[in-house]
């Protein structure tokens, strides 16, 4: 094992994690928590033993992705991956249409784990450690149960042998990710008032959307659009009701 790739790993999707969250966290839980805009989807705050927990799932989940990553690029798998290092191998019109592609398997795979994740059977095995945060906060990106850290992780693991893929592929997207995960963790709604209603919105998950699915459980599996949601029929019937509450001082 290549512990040195491993702490490569750590380092930088824990100062991707860290810095997003602490970034949004001292916005809008410190410097804005007392002003009355922006709105707070739920307007309680969570209490200091649930941002420990939240950060505390969040390391071993952060752990757990870079022992994957030191797996991937082990000498006896890595050259049977797709990832390369010279951008002219592929060329730059391939390079920048892997974003994309990349954008849509991992929300459709996120939709299909999540919807799994969320059957009877296995619930409370996996998926509960992440819904104990049911006012989340921008620490609870990452705050995912051991093994469905290892579920979060399997697109990497799709990524590495079915699309030719850079190795600034996965740091640029992944970084997106994170940044898009925190949103979706924050406890305050970015998009502008009537955005849900929008031909573009109708079909972006919101913090609104994943805050509800975090509230009440059931609904809402999507990562970062609607569109599963919408084609399957498991967005909540209540959502364009809270987003507009949610703005309704906007």
């Amino acid at each position: 094992m290549n512990w040195t790739i491993f702490w490569t790993a750590f380092e930088k999707i824990g100062s991707r994690y860290f810095l997003t969250a602490l970034v949004a966290f001292l916005v809008f839980y410190v410097l804005l928590r007392k002003t009355k805009w922006p709105k707070k989807i739920q307007a309680k705050f969570p209490k200091t033993v649930d941002y420990l927990r939240e950060g505390g799932y969040s390391l071993s989940t952060m752990l757990i992705f870079s022992f994957i990553i030191m797996v991937l690029n082990e000498p006896a798998i890595a050259p049977y991956t797709t990832r390369y290092q010279n951008i002219g191998d592929h060329g730059m019109t391939w390079y920048f249409l892997c974003f994309p592609v990349m954008f849509i398997m991992h929300d459709l795979y996120f939709y299909v784990a999540h919807r799994i994740m969320h059957h009877p059977a296995i619930f409370k095995q996996i998926h509960l450690v992440h819904h104990k945060s049911t006012n989340p906060s921008p620490w609870a990106a990452y705050a995912f149960h051991p093994l469905e850290a290892v579920i979060e992780q399997g697109i990497v693991v799709i990524f590495y042998f079915t699309l030719p893929i850079h190795i600034s592929n996965l740091a640029i997207f992944f970084l997106f990710s994170i940044v898009y995960n925190v949103y979706g963790h924050l406890g305050y709604e970015l998009y502008p008032k009537g955005f849900n209603r929008s031909w573009v919105g109708k079909w972006i998950n919101t913090s609104t959307n994943h805050n509800q699915h975090h509230q009440y459980f059931k609904g809402n599996y999507g990562l970062y659009t609607l569109v599963w949601d919408r084609l399957f029929g498991t967005i909540r019937a209540d959502y364009d009701q809270r987003f507009d509450e949610v703005k309704s001082f906007s």
